[in-house]
């Protein structure tokens, strides 16, 4: 007499799903990161010669207006946009990694989703590790009094003002904004190519010079300037999320009609 014994395998094959998904998402990553210097080299390679030049304008600086060391100095400092110039080749690495990274994981039998959902992963991965690292040599540079040589580039403009944490969060969406806003822009061009791009710039146009003229037609301008004022530094940055997220959402509806450029 056999006994026949019912299991339900739902739940192993669900988990088996689930796992299969993240084996995927984690592969797209490490595709992307074959490349470490694309992503992580040359940015801080970037960083660094800003930093060099940083030095030799402000010793330039000092010495013609006699000033170096001055609280005026320092102060004129903080408007300096050195902190920032990874961001510009950042917008170049995001449309690579849609322009090149999309054929070439499509070759490998990846699915559109799991290539955005880990492209995304890497833009996340890489905004926080580079926000913590910016976060912490904005501090360092505050407790140094400049590197003890009086240059400040990554205490600047508006870091270094409210603490550690929203200096980590700002920076985090910006750089974030900058990835998804260039990926977004990809999938555009591969979705619809040069008529895409077309529309998309002109509307973009257009959004922002109506936008200016409504606020200066109807001398909303001071209405405005308060209004940012009472959001704070972390405030604007996270309205700033909204972008990011909308650029997010509409490159992967654009990519997963989108076909490879040739």
């Amino acid at each position: 007499m056999t006994a026949t014994t019912s299991i339900d395998l739902t739940p192993a094959l669900a988990s088996l799903r689930e796992r299969s998904a993240t084996v995927r998402i984690g592969n797209v990553l490490r595709l992307h990161l074959v490349d470490r210097r694309t992503y992580i080299g040359i940015p801080w390679l970037i960083v660094g010669v800003a930093f060099v030049i940083t030095i030799f304008i402000s010793r330039i600086i000092g010495f013609t207006t006699g000033e170096l060391g001055t609280a005026d100095a320092m102060a004129g400092q903080r408007y300096s946009w050195a902190v920032l110039s990874p961001q510009w080749y950042l917008v170049v690495v995001a449309v690579q990694t849609i322009a090149f990274g999309f054929p070439f994981a499509l070759g490998f039998g990846v699915t559109r989703r799991d290539f955005y959902l880990g492209t995304w992963l890497l833009f996340v991965l890489l905004s926080a590790v580079n926000s913590l690292a910016f976060t912490a040599l904005t501090q360092v540079e505050k407790v140094t009094n400049g590197w003890w040589i009086d240059n400040y580039m990554f205490n600047a403009l508006w870091l270094g003002l409210d603490g550690w944490l929203v200096d980590f969060f700002s920076f985090f969406v910006m750089q974030l904004l900058v990835l998804s806003v260039g990926a977004s822009v990809a999938t555009v061009y591969m979705r619809w190519r040069m008529p895409g791009m077309l529309v998309f710039w002109s509307s973009l146009a257009l959004l922002i010079v109506g936008s200016v003229a409504v606020i200066t037609f109807t001398s909303s301008w001071p209405t405005v300037s308060v209004w940012f004022a009472a959001q704070g530094i972390a405030g604007i940055f996270g309205w700033l999320l909204v972008p990011a997220a909308v650029s997010g959402l509409g490159g992967y509806l654009a990519l997963r009609r989108a076909t490879p450029t040739n």
